[in-house]
């Protein structure tokens, strides 16, 4: 060898006398050879004596080893790999032979690898067995076939295939499914135990004796599973069903997960073939897209694109775009997605049945038990049992950390055409308004917790008041968990004519929504509650709710065009039923657009109007509107140069503050944060940089204390930018750190923080 030592004795001494002259660990080996520490060491131990030739050529490479050297390694590990020997029984040739491989079997590599290494690892007195396992259309038949063609070589005593019928209406016996099993180890007709333990007890022996492979197909149940297992010897079953099997013991799970996108298109490219492909590159990733990555899904578009070799890829895209013929796209021949779906529907019972296909009602990409039932006509306790017996199925996937579940996309759509076909428009549109109206009362009462305008100290209306969020931290959890559920059912009510339900968890809505900026879901609820005021001819209403649009305009989604014809709109409303209040509001927020829109004269003049209207009433909501227009016209004082005046108006907020407002404790502290962050701005805009600091960390702990994500990171940013001022070392964290907040949140000021931070390193660059 390269130092002269020549290794010696059996591959596991070689290895290990490798290993130590370069200096390895077995973790380092393993890592780089790509091999697990277990099996290195078993093969250094001598217990695996002769790994395959693509493992030694991946420790070869570890190892440095030249040709020569690699050669050797390999000689001394095909020694040790099991050789064909004759059966101890007659064999019936070619009985329950593997079925044909496929060809451009695609993906499932790191799967595959660890059915290999079990291959590699298999102790004689106890045979593997693994469970392949997932929804329907995934290919568990196909990886369980491809697989075992690969691991042939390790089992020369044979291969044996056996379809269990699970799916079928009468799935095969046990007791049939062991006579089959025996025939094809040679066992004559006349020789077959007649009861079902006697024939199982023979099988143990026989198979015990031998290095078998064996492929059992779409398995029932464990009934039908467990005597058919091998209880001694190296042999290694292979288990395919729809359903999880839990009930069986000391087995091995491969659970199939959809395609990635580029393993989808790969699928595609070996169908049709890549010239194909490469010429409608996107159509090719849209329709694997379309398919949900399904294998089955994405192969009957391979087929049916291959049988028609001058249809344009893009043509099947745009056909299964439309959600409402994409499951009919979805076949070629007898190859049917539809069909796939149904084979496990019509084995669920019937409360079963209505579950899931009641569940596609459901909004958004999950939904919960409380959803499900609902929808579905049951209690809780039933709806959770059969969406458990649904994941078990495969035809849901829980979450991993909570109750919830989801549909894979076309399952979905099929579970949809289940709903038109057996349920019908009537029963389907009495369990949406029925879900809907459950849905925006606890919305309502959950969001009631954020809202200081209501003098009762918890809400009184959910529906459940057992399960009802208690406090303001399961209330935020709740409707962030169900935001597309209440806001499909505020659709559902406003279309329906329900448009005082609209208003009120509207109007509930008003608070929380404060803490949420980041969603810009707020402009639809606001733009339905002012079309149901408007529809209940409430004038005073619309104006409150033209308001909270405007809001949501300026805010959510920055859209100032809007914000200010939305502003405009109240105003005239506010006017026309002597709403002062509405009408400072209105003005506030028609200036915050205008400022927007680069009309700062014209806002400045709006924000004092609006300011002179609300000093002039007395109602604790006066005050919060005055508050909120001082500060905004201070800080567009501040933005034209204007610091010291704007610090003048922002102190005249602290003081409104800390006079107080009668009822308003929580919401005034909040308010106070808001003064003393647009404080330390000004005394950042006067270059008064120690001044600043203290107002803004006093902000920041407020905003965080209150769960206000967007006021806690741009706070965050100003301070960052005072502290950069300073020379402070904590100056490039808090920069960094507001950054990747705001982008997260998707706030637009993420800009100005990448900004602070790159100044911030070229400063320290030159000073270097």
């Amino acid at each position: 060898m390269r130092d002269g030592t020549r290794a010696t004795g059996d591959f596991g001494q070689q290895l290990r006398t490798l290993r130590v002259r370069s200096g390895l660990s077995q973790e380092a080996l393993s890592h780089t050879a790509g091999v697990s520490v277990r099996a290195l060491a078993d093969m250094e131990r001598g217990r695996t004596r002769g790994p395959q030739r693509r493992t030694v050529q991946a420790l070869a490479e570890a190892l440095g080893l030249d040709d020569d050297e690699a050669a050797r390694l390999e000689k001394s590990a095909a020694l040790g790999r099991p050789r064909p020997r004759a059966a101890a029984g007659p064999a019936a040739p070619g009985t329950l032979a593997l079925p044909r491989d496929i060809q451009d079997f695609t993906a499932r590599g790191p799967a595959f690898a660890r059915l290999l290494e079990l291959a590699e690892d298999i102790d004689p007195a106890r045979p593997v067995v693994t469970v392949v396992t997932g929804q329907p259309g995934l290919g568990k038949t196909a990886f369980a076939v491809h697989a075992a063609h690969r691991l042939a070589p390790y089992f020369p005593d044979g291969q044996f295939a056996l379809d269990l019928h699970g799916m079928d209406p009468e799935p095969a016996t046990a007791r049939d499914a062991l006579a089959r099993l025996l025939g094809a180890l040679g066992v004559a007709d006349t020789a077959i135990p007649a009861g079902t333990d006697d024939r199982a007890g023979l099988w143990r022996s026989l198979a015990g004796e031998r290095r078998l492979l064996l492929l059992l197909d779409n398995a029932a149940d464990e009934s039908q599973v467990a005597p058919l297992l091998p209880g001694t010897g190296p042999s290694l079953t292979l288990v395919t069903s729809r359903h999880s099997l839990a009930g069986l013991e000391s087995v091995h799970r491969t659970d199939l997960e959809l395609l990635r996108r580029e393993e989808a298109v790969q699928l595609l490219t070996r169908i049709i073939g890549p010239d194909r492909v490469r010429a409608e590159a996107q159509a090719a990733r849209d329709l694997a897209d379309l398919c949900g990555h399904l294998p089955l899904a994405v192969r009957i578009a391979g087929q049916r694109l291959l049988s028609r070799p001058h249809e344009r890829l893009g043509k099947l895209a745009a056909r299964l775009a439309a959600e409402g013929r994409r499951l009919d796209g979805l076949q070629a021949g007898s190859l049917r997605v539809r069909a796939a779906f149904a084979l496990s529907y019509r084995q669920l019972p019937p409360d079963t049945q209505r579950l899931l296909r009641r569940a596609a009602l459901a909004a958004g990409a999950d939904f919960s038990p409380e959803t499900a039932a609902l929808l579905a006509g049951l209690s809780y306790d039933e709806a959770v049992a059969r969406a458990e017996a649904l994941t078990d199925a495969g035809l849901l996937q829980s979450d991993g950390a909570g109750e919830r579940y989801r549909f894979h996309d076309l399952l979905k759509l099929y579970a949809a055409e289940q709903v038109e076909a057996e349920d019908g428009a009537e029963v389907r549109d009495a369990a949406l308004d029925r879900a809907a109206s459950w849905m925006l009362r606890r919305a309502t009462a959950a969001a009631l917790h954020f809202d200081v305008d209501h003098e009762r100290a918890l809400p009184q209306d959910d529906p459940d008041p057992g399960t009802a969020p208690t406090g303001r931290d399961e209330a935020r959890s709740w409707l962030e968990a169900e935001r597309a559920q209440w806001l499909a059912a505020l659709r559902r009510a406003h279309d329906t004519g329900r448009h005082r339900q609209v208003l009120d968890t509207a109007e509930a809505m008003h608070w929380f929504s404060d803490l949420n900026q980041h969603w810009e879901q707020w402009v639809e609820v606001f733009q339905r509650s002012a079309a149901s005021a408007r529809l209940l001819g409430s004038r005073q209403e619309e104006a409150v709710h033209l308001n909270y649009l405007a809001w949501a305009y300026n805010l959510c989604v920055h859209d100032p065009h809007a914000a200010l014809t939305s502003a405009d709109a109240a105003l005239a409303a506010a006017r026309d039923c002597g709403d002062g209040l509405q009408e400072g509001w209105a003005l506030g927020y028609g200036a915050s657009a205008l400022h927007r829109l680069g009309r700062t004269e014209e806002a400045q003049e709006r924000l004092r109007e609006g300011v002179r209207c609300l000093s002039t009433q007395e109602s604790p909501q006066s005050r919060l509107a005055e508050l909120t227009l001082l500060s905004t016209l201070g800080a567009l004082l501040r933005q034209t140069g204007r610091a010291a005046e704007a610090l003048d108006i922002h102190r005249r907020s602290e003081r409104i503050c800390g006079r107080g407002v009668p009822g308003r404790t929580e919401v005034i502290a909040l308010y106070q944060a808001v003064a003393r962050q647009q404080i330390g701005n000004d005394l950042a805009a006067l270059e008064r940089w120690d001044e600043a600091e203290t107002p803004l960390r006093q902000a920041l702990a407020a905003f965080d204390a209150a769960q206000m994500p967007i006021w806690v990171e741009q706070t965050r940013l100003d301070l960052g930018r005072v502290l950069s001022a300073m020379g402070h070392p904590a100056a490039r964290e808090t920069l960094r750190t507001a950054r990747d907040a705001l982008a997260a949140l998707g706030d637009p000021r993420q800009a100005e923080a990448a900004a602070a931070l790159r100044a911030l390193d070229e400063a320290t660059t030159r000073r270097a």
